[in-house]
């Protein structure tokens, strides 16, 4: 080859290769433009999946939470019975051991109470055969020889009230000539007033028997022919609470001294807005409170929990934990969870733990009925080993939910949140530390009970001052009750301006 040719060769290999490095360039450019795409493209599927799964996660939790709240019925958990609503009941779990070998009803040496004939009735009447079923003869002049009694209680023919006229007398001195005036009773102020029976009744049936208004000036007039308006039953719910508001104060100060109380509170609408219903009280004595708040302020406002130094029982609550007082937990609270724990998550622990509970009850029962004051130390050593093992158990069952980059508190599961309330041991078992602590709080919440009754029955309170007037009436009510007091002899007593005095101790 010749070197022209070579030359030309060269030169058209040097432009071939100039080309196919132009092409590679442009080639690998476009690649890298490709791959960078398909990076972001893959960062934001990454992202995109994380989003989703992060939603999702909330999602289910979010199911979790509704299935659980479509699960709980008055059986598993602190919903009253009436929020079952229609559908069939559940069937019901007596939380009492069934081996205790009763069986159900009256007990063998249990006092029955019954009718029993009176050695003087209020009415006889003799009931004579007139003639012989033999011969015809007439029997209306032959003595009788015995007779068979029978008695029938019922209420007197007519129930009306009766009209007394006070006369104040004039009377003139015959030494002097001075004119003197007959005294009326300090309770007769009017020309014409209802007495203190009648007014009694009226609060009785509204403050004590939670009928509304209305349906109270019913009663009265188809039984007495009173008058009634729902100003007069007012009234006398104002006079009854002035009268009995300086025994208000002295239960308050009863409860704060005293060595174990029970405190819970529910919600009551007045003047259309929610409010909240609190009460302390022990066996014998009962205080209520409306606040317009349901935490440490309003607790504070009462005024009880922030002197008091004895025990507290109470549902676990956040805001009574926070007073240096003693306290002790609601078991009853405590089973119906376990209950809700293994049903709607298969926790065993839960199961056990209640076994465990119910056990050391049973245990603390048997004593006290023997007349002792404690249990054995290896007894009490061996329950809190079982029970601080429990713990580990429901701890491992329920690990704490720790989400990073969230701000504010992470919302626990309510095992989680079960464990740890029940992790307080000298709370939840105060009643295996000191028989005389309750092993549950069913006392306050019994308290509470007929306050909802009475907002069903008769609706809300239309002022705070009602509610106040209704609160302070029903606290004394409650503790006379407790002390064996027949209600409308103490109202009664009341409206007399003598009213019966409680036992604070």
């Amino acid at each position: 080859m010749n070197s022209s040719s070579e030359s030309g060769f060269a030169a058209v290999s040097d432009s071939v290769l100039e080309g196919l490095v132009r092409q590679l360039y442009s080639e690998n450019s476009t690649l890298q433009a490709q791959s960078a795409r398909l990076l972001e493209s893959d960062e934001q599927a990454r992202l995109e999946i994380a989003q989703l799964r992060e939603q999702v996660a909330s999602l289910t939790a979010i199911v979790q939470e509704l299935q659980a709240r479509l699960a709980k019925d008055s059986n598993n958990s602190s919903k009253p019975p009436s929020s079952d609503g229609l559908r069939k009941k559940p069937a019901p779990k007596s939380q009492r051991p069934s081996n205790t070998g009763k069986r159900s009803g009256g007990q063998p040496g249990h006092r029955g109470t019954t009718l029993r004939m009176q050695d003087a009735p209020d009415h006889t009447v003799d009931l004579a055969p007139g003639a012989c079923t033999g011969c015809g003869a007439s029997l209306s002049d032959v003595p009788a020889d015995g007779f068979e009694r029978r008695q029938v209680f019922d209420l007197p023919k007519k129930m009306a009230l009766e009209s007394t006229e006070y006369r104040s007398l004039r009377k003139a001195c015959p030494g002097c000539g001075q004119v003197h005036q007959g005294q009326f009773p300090e309770s007769v102020t009017q020309p014409v007033q209802y007495g203190e029976r009648i007014r009694a009744m009226g609060v009785y049936l509204t403050c004590y028997q939670l009928l509304p208004l209305d349906r109270t000036t019913q009663i009265l007039a188809d039984l007495y022919g009173a008058s009634f308006c729902e100003g007069t039953l007012q009234s006398a719910q104002e006079e009854c609470k002035a009268v009995v508001t300086p025994i208000y104060g002295d239960i308050k100060r009863a409860i704060t001294e005293a060595d174990y109380a029970f405190f819970d509170e529910t919600g009551q609408r007045v003047a259309g807005k929610l409010h909240w219903l609190h009460v302390a009280c022990t066996s014998t004595l009962t205080y209520y409170s409306t606040q317009p708040k349901r935490g440490r302020g309003a607790i504070d406002a009462i005024g009880i929990l922030s002197d008091f130094k004895g025990c507290a029982s109470h549902d676990g609550w956040k805001p009574y934990q926070r007073y240096p007082c003693d306290h002790a937990l609601c078991n009853a609270h405590h089973l119906r969870e376990f209950d809700f724990q293994r049903e709607q998550h298969g926790q065993i622990w839960a199961a056990r733990m209640k076994v465990l509970i119910l056990d050391i009850k049973a245990q603390v029962d048997q004593a006290k009925a023997a007349g002792l004051k404690a249990l054995l130390k290896q007894t009490v050593d061996a329950f809190e080993e079982r029970y601080d093992e429990l713990i580990r158990q429901g701890y491992a069952s329920n690990l704490r939910a720790n989400v990073s980059g969230v701000r504010g508190r992470t919302k626990q599961t309510p095992g989680y949140n079960l464990v740890r309330r029940l992790e307080k041991r000298d709370q939840v078992l105060a009643f295996l530390y000191d028989f005389n602590v309750a092993f549950d709080n069913n006392l306050a919440e019994r308290d509470l009970r007929m306050m909802k009754v009475r907002q069903k029955v008769s609706g809300c309170f239309r002022t705070l001052d009602g509610a106040n007037t209704f609160g302070t009436i029903r606290s004394y009510l409650s503790t006379m009750r407790k002390q064996g007091h027949n209600m409308l002899r103490t109202l009664e007593s009341v409206f007399r301006g003598d009213p019966t005095i409680p036992g604070y101790t």
